[in-house]
Parts: C-alpha cells; structure tokens; sequence
C-alpha cells in the first residue's frame, strides 16, 4: 500500500476501534464479575488494560483535530473561521457530554444523586480540549499565519501545542494540591481538577489537569505528520514518531526512578509528568503498530471490525455504556464468572460491530433510505386495501 491519506486515515480508524474493544472488556469485566472473580489476576490484568482507552481517545482527538485544522487552512480559511468551526464542535462534544450524563441520570429514575449530571467524564474532556486546541490553533495563526507559509505554520502549531501540553502536565500536581482553584464553585472546578462534590481531586475522573495534555500530545503528532516531508514519508515519519515516543517514555520512567523530585506532592499514577509522557510513549507504540498493522498486515484486508467501530466511535461509546452499566444493561451485577462476563463481552463486541457497520453503511444516505421506505410503506398500505376489498 503506497503511503497515503486513505491509509493514515485507516489506520488512525483502527486504532480507533482498538481502544473501543480494550474499553469493552474493561467495562464489561468490571459490570460483571463477582466479588471472587474481581480479586483474581485476570481482573487485575483487564483493570490495567483499560488505562489505555482514555489516552488513545484523547491524543486520536489531537490527530484528527490537526486534520481538520489543516485542511480548512490549505482551502484558505483565516484562522478566526478555522478556530470558530473547530471551537464550536469542541462545545458540540462538551453538550454531547453534558446530554449522555442527563440521559444516564433519566434512565436509572433519578435515582442517582444530582450531582453525577456535573460529573467530568471522558467526553466532556474531549469536548473542553478541542475547544482549547481550536484556542491554540487561533493564536498561531493570528501570530504566524499571515506571513508564514503552510509548512512554517504547521512548526510554529506544533512548537505552541507541545509547549501548552508540558505546561499542562508540569503543573498538574499542583493544580490538584497547592493551587486548587478553591474559589470557584465545585461545579466548574471539577473541570480543572477533578474534585466533584469532594474534599480532594478524585482519580476516576478525567479533568483538564492533566488529561487534556494528551490531545495536545496528538495534536503535535498530527502536525507533524502533515508536514511535507511526512506526507511523501508516511511510514519513516510514523516510525520516527514511534520509536521517539517510546524513547521519551523510557527516558521519564528512568527520571521517576531518581530520588529527587521537583513537587512536594507527588503522584506518579495521577498527575506526575513523568506517567504522561509514558502514557505517549505507550500510545506511540501502539500508533506504529496500528500503521504496520494496516498498511502490511490484514488490518485493511477486506472487513474490518475495527475499522468499522473506529469511525462512529462516538456512538459505539453512548450505547455500550447503557448496555454494561445502564438500566438496559444485559447482565445484573456482579454476579458472573469469569466465563459468563466474558461471553457477555463477546455479545457486546459483536453488537457494537454490527451498530458501527450498519451506521456506516447508511451515512448521508437519508435521501435514498427515505424514499424507499415511503414506497415499501405505500406498497404495504395498497396491497392492504386491495385485499379488504
């Protein structure tokens, strides 16, 4: 396969599907199991897999915003139209968010307390950090833009997100400690740190600090892969990407193991510097092997369920939850074996195929499904009138 936008494009879906399937098993696992089941090794092994899903989401947002980015500046739009379109989705994704939680706290009678309406879930970190990138993108334009070219414009983007990347991951242990934003009311400062209804940050979310670091980490990775030289080298500029990334994630996990540290609090698992540029270093590797995957193996070779999921993600991600954790969940509680939750997994990973293939299959078709079934509802309608006469 010659290097290509279809085949960045591919593989950049695969990857997508990936996380989707990793983020099946970690919820279904944790849905499902059994008090005894979720003491065993195998859950703690599915319980670290779906630490992955998160920041591939994340830094796959980061790539798929530069796309966007740049092929609005290429047909000549001016960087006030490029960050008010990109903005506007950012707020889009926010409300989406926003709409799932609403639909979550409907479905289960309200019983759950208010509050999870303001819950920072994944979605809305995505929907906060492209409104933020599309922030990025805007100040590198108006500074650059107007006399730099298309190539320079791209450098002095990536050289602007990756410095608002290190400076959100440089300063998260201290948004969640020393500099917690105390003033604002709980419902906003969840958004910078995590803290909810609570006295402290808490892990199981994923506010601004650090986890919007992550789409800027993709953000400069999509840059830099729609660089002239990496578009007529898209395997060498990927396989760069990969073995840095992996180079950057050993050099941090050497730096975490010196005694000295720069923060009085320090938390490696949640807002060290150090595991963020490990979590790059783990999604490169996987960036390289979805790329090699696609372009030598069989990952494009005929039907590809990851693929398929990769690209209505955002769907797949809605209806699997309510399936696994909402009231139309297809197992109750943790009340199953190992074997049994993992069949239910097997169920979920073949519907959401299905889903993903049939909303695929039928998108931006509107204009030929609605006719055909006005004529099979006419057909019904007459051969029913002529058989009552």
């Amino acid at each position: 396969m010659a290097d290509g936008k279809q085949s960045r494009l591919a593989y950049i879906d695969w990857m997508r599907g990936f996380a989707c399937l990793v983020m099946f098993q970690t919820h279904c696992y944790d849905a499902w199991l059994s008090e005894s089941a979720r003491h065993s090794r195998f859950f703690w092994w599915s319980q670290l897999g779906g630490t992955l899903p998160a920041p591939l989401f994340l830094c796959l947002a980061g790539i798929s915003f530069a796309l966007i980015t740049d092929r609005m500046r290429e047909r000549g739009a001016s960087a006030g139209l490029v960050a008010r379109t990109t903005i506007l989705r950012g707020a889009e994704i926010l409300g989406l968010g926003l709409l799932f939680r609403l639909q979550e706290w409907l479905l289960g009678g309200t019983k759950g307390p208010w509050t999870d309406l303001f819950r920072v879930d994944i979605l809305n970190t995505i929907g906060v950090s492209m409104m933020m990138m599309g922030v990025t993108c805007w100040v590198a334009g108006i500074l650059f833009g107007s006399s730099a070219k298309a190539g320079a414009l791209r450098i002095w983007t990536i050289f602007l997100a990756a410095a608002v990347g290190m400076t959100i991951s440089l300063i998260s242990p201290m948004i969640w400690t020393t500099w917690r934003p105390r003033f604002l009311p709980w419902f906003l400062e969840t958004y910078i740190n995590g803290v909810h209804v609570f006295d402290k940050p808490q892990a199981w979310l994923f506010p601004i600090f650090p986890w919007s670091a992550l789409a800027f980490a993709g953000l400069v990775a999509g840059f830099i892969l729609l660089t002239g030289w990496a578009r007529a080298h898209a395997g060498r500029t990927v396989g760069f990407l990969t073995f840095g990334g992996a180079a950057i994630g050993a050099i941090a996990w050497w730096l975490d193991s010196l005694p000295t540290t720069l923060y009085a609090n320090y938390d490696f698992w949640h807002t060290s510097p150090n595991f963020f540029l490990i979590r790059v270093g783990l999604v490169a590797v996987v960036l390289g092997m979805a790329y090699a995957w696609c372009r030598w193996g069989a990952g494009q070779r005929g039907f590809s369920p990851m693929i398929e999921m990769g690209k209505c993600s955002l769907l797949v991600y809605w209806v699997h939850i309510e399936l696994v954790y909402g009231g139309l969940s297809i197992m109750k509680g943790h009340n199953y074996s190992i074997g049994e939750a993992t069949f239910g997994f097997a169920v979920i990973f073949v519907s959401m195929v299905l889903l993903a293939t049939i909303r695929n299959g039928t998108k931006g078709r509107g204009k030929e499904i609605r006719p055909w079934l006005e004529n099979k509802f006419r057909s019904k309608q007459n051969a029913m009138g002529e058989s009552a006469a």
